[in-house]
């Protein structure tokens, strides 16, 4: 999407960890060396594992490490998990820490909840299914969605004429 000028407007949720412990966004990440760095200064490397995925293990450095507590439950150490689109979430996250878009996102998600809105109101029935099975449905819905982007689109004027050659 960005190859194509696509600005990506959506909300990527922070990295999270259990019972208050250090999150994934504590540790640092190198995917072009393939390591990972815990917060007490321990390198390990990544290790690949199915669909793209990779793993940081942390195992017996954990052991006797002074933030341990602080970092994982687990007797076998902390893990890092990284999904095959970890630079893309990393990009998203670093965008939404800049305050210009923050401003362009507050300015943006009004007009996409309107049009979510406009989807789902009784008059264009997106609240519920007028066929059965999920290929129809999902046909349906999409040229519900291409009429609506097409009646708010700039080059829907009512007063065009059509050409006679057309």
């Amino acid at each position: 999407m960005e190859e194509a000028g696509v600005r990506a407007f959506c909300k990527t949720q922070p990295p999270r960890a259990p019972g208050g412990r250090f999150p994934k966004s504590d540790f640092t990440v190198d995917l072009d060396a393939g390591t990972v760095g815990c917060p007490a200064d321990h390198t390990v490397k990544l290790r690949a594992l199915k669909n793209g995925r990779q793993a940081a293990r942390f195992g017996k450095v954990c052991a006797g490490c002074p933030l341990a507590e602080r970092c994982t439950a687990s007797r076998m150490g902390r893990s890092i998990h990284l999904g095959r689109h970890e630079r893309q979430l990393a990009a998203a996250r670093a965008r939404q820490a800049d305050p210009g878009w923050k401003t362009d996102y507050t300015q943006t998600r009004p007009k996409v909840e309107r049009k979510i809105s406009h989807l789902t109101r009784r008059k264009h029935g997106g609240r519920q299914a007028r066929v059965r099975g999920q290929r129809k449905v999902t046909a349906d819905f999409s040229l519900l969605a291409a009429a609506v982007n097409l009646a708010r689109s700039p080059c829907s004027d009512s007063s065009a004429k059509p050409t006679d050659g057309l």
